[in-house]
């Protein structure tokens, strides 16, 4: 009896918290400026005596529902990470069995938009009050997301033209394997002049003369021109180096400007009466050329039609530092898949500026060296191959050069280069376009390739863009399906990585562990450089303005390791505007990363964080070299 008495009791106590529970609890959630559902909204409701907590998230109908809730008081709470919250307190009881059903209800964004100037409220026919978006507000948010998506795009077409010379590349490359060489023969060979142009390198000047008198090659079909435009104790080492090389039988002059004339390209331009060769080979200071150099490069010229042949630069200091590591694969990206896809697709390439040859009669049918551009070796290039001449680029032949360790020399090369491409763009880009016997894939590649220096502006265009389109984000929701599409451009960093894939050179058997170490190289190639836009975009701002400065060359170092680093007074350092410009990012970039990491908005957090670190590690990494200067 017991028993029975015990067994209905829990049944009727079974089917009493069976009878309080609701089935569902629900709702509709819409947004409070254009009157659109909410999507993937997140609430939860909690009961107020047991605590005891539900979860949900709005469809794309802006519909929610709690299931399965007993009868109690609870709290609902709208705790989304772009919505500001909502709390509602209800009761759920015998009048609830089946169904507990909010009313519509509205909630509005966290952030408000910097440049929204108010919304404008009017009623329809029904007498129901409408909020608009403020026209100029909404119309303002239009131009900065056509903007935004404009950067996207042509950062996109530069990365497509960049995978397509990398595919040219990789065909190309296949083909090497059955290619015949042409064979040195030094009795058939023609008289080559080497020009060594310098401007205060003490610290290299020696080296390279000494490297040079050694080339493996006639010397009655040798000459060896110093074009030394210096003005310090470095025409007295050359000179002294000149006149020991000279006392070993060989054909060298020491040639000396009193002024700059055009600098590099005054110098060469100014020693072209004096040149013995039909040919003329060219070597910046700090280039550490190997012995055969004239015998594996001169047998290309036997091709009448070829007015220049380049060789690959190597890397006498790539383990120097980070700096060096990142340079080389930079510059191994070029070398590889750029230059060789160009070369192999029959597109133009560019001589640079060392460890070329060019052909005497090329030169001279292009017009002469100019000096109206900072890079005369890109701007004769083009103006040859307009005229027809061909350019022939070998991979497999390698001159070692020396690459900058510090941070300020590194900015000068990249500053000369930027705004020197942006002067020979608004040079010749009516001349491409308008030559004869051009074709239209090589007036697509010649343009996109004076052009590539301003990307760096559209990289610093979009970074900063984020930051209001970030805004747009929150005030706009009707504007968020563009935002998305940027998503798309993901692809861009596919190709790239592709590209630089082709020509990273440290690959070892092991593919995953080789692929690794590239990708963790790759980023951290992609950061420096975004770090260095700041920079790269003066530089090409003035190129596309005219606005001329003098040819700051490079500070040599003569170093392979950091114990043999004493210092160097041509690597002059102070704090500029650009610095601090480099800093201001670092801040502005890093705080924004921070902030939406915290509101859970993590779409843009990886490309902030990139930009922080970028212009954090330029920015720290100048700063250090400014004191270290300064103690010194």
């Amino acid at each position: 009896m017991t028993r029975l008495f015990f067994f209905v009791l829990l049944l009727v106590a079974s089917s009493s918290a069976y009878a309080q529970v609701s089935k569902i609890v629900q709702g509709n959630i819409i947004d409070e400026k254009t009157n659109n559902p909410t999507e993937k909204v997140d609430l939860k409701i909690v009961n107020k005596s047991t605590k005891k907590t539900f979860r949900a998230e709005t469809d794309d109908n802006g519909y929610f529902a709690f299931r399965n809730v007993p009868y109690g008081e609870y709290t609902l709470t709208v705790y989304d990470a772009d919505y500001n919250g909502k709390t509602f307190d209800f009761n759920i009881n015998e009048d609830h069995k089946n169904v507990f059903t909010f009313e519509p209800f509205k909630i509005e964004l966290k952030v408000s938009w910097m440049f929204n100037w108010g919304d404008s409220k009017s009623t329809n026919k029904a007498g129901k009050s409408i909020i608009k978006e403020h026209y100029w507000s909404h119309l303002v948010a239009k131009i900065i997301l056509g903007i935004y998506a404009g950067c996207l795009i042509l950062i996109f077409f530069y990365s497509v033209l960049q995978f397509s010379l990398s595919i040219a590349y990789a065909r190309n490359r296949k083909k090497k394997l059955i290619e015949i060489k042409p064979v040195f023969d030094p009795n058939d060979t023609p008289k080559v002049t080497v020009q060594l142009p310098m401007y205060n390198e003490m610290y290299v000047a020696e080296r390279i003369i000494e490297v040079v008198s050694q080339f493996d090659y006639p010397s009655d079909k040798l000459q060896i021109q110093v074009l030394d435009d210096s003005t310090d104790e470095t025409t007295e080492l050359i000179a002294k180096k000149v006149a020991e090389v000279a006392a070993k039988g060989i054909n060298i002059q020491h040639i000396h400007r009193v002024d700059r004339t055009g600098y590099k390209a005054g110098a060469l331009d100014a020693a072209m009466d004096r040149v013995e060769g039909e040919f003329i080979a060219i070597f910046d200071s700090d280039f550490e050329p190997y012995p055969d150099f004239l015998q594996k490069t001169m047998p290309y010229f036997k091709n009448e039609n070829i007015g220049v042949v380049q060789t690959r630069w190597g890397h006498l200091n790539k383990s120097y530092s980070i700096l060096t590591e990142l340079q080389a694969f930079g510059l191994n990206g070029h070398f590889a898949a750029e230059q060789g896809g160009r070369n192999a697709a029959g597109h133009f390439i560019n001589f640079n500026g060392t460890a070329g040859i060019w052909r005497k009669k090329c030169i001279e049918d292009a017009g002469g060296w100019e000096h109206d551009t900072l890079t005369e070796d890109l701007d004769l290039s083009y103006r040859a191959q307009i005229k027809g001449w061909k350019f022939k680029y070998l991979e497999d032949v390698v001159s070692p050069a020396e690459l900058p360790i510090t941070m300020s020399a590194l900015k000068n090369q990249q500053h000369r280069w930027m705004k020197g491409g942006a002067e020979c763009f608004v040079k010749m880009w009516k001349t491409i376009l308008t030559a004869k016997n051009v074709k239209i894939s090589d007036r697509i590649h010649g343009l996109s390739h004076l052009f590539n220096s301003s990307v760096f502006i559209f990289i610093l265009i979009l970074s900063l863009f984020t930051l209001p389109v970030l805004h747009i984000k929150d005030s706009f929701s009707d504007l968020n399906y563009i935002i998305r599409f940027g998503s798309f451009f993901i692809i861009s960093t596919v190709f790239l990585m592709y590209y630089y894939w082709l020509a990273y050179r440290d690959k070892t058997e092991n593919k995953v562990l080789s692929f690794m170490k590239f990708f963790v190289r790759f980023f951290q190639f992609l950061i420096v450089s975004m770090g260095l836009s700041l920079n790269n975009t003066v530089a090409v701002i003035e190129g596309w303005l005219g606005i001329k400065s003098s040819f700051v060359r490079t500070p040599k170092f003569n170093v392979a390791k950091k114990s043999e680093f004493k210092g160097n007074k041509y690597d002059k350092k102070k704090l500029s505007i650009i610095n601090i410009g480099e800093g201001v990012l670092f801040v502005v970039f890093g705080f924004t990363a921070i902030n939406r990491a915290i509101y859970g908005d993590l779409g843009m957090v990886p490309f902030h964080v990139m930009l922080a670190t970028g212009y954090g590690l330029v920015f720290f990494y100048s700063v250090a070299e400014i004191r270290q200067s300064n103690r010194a």
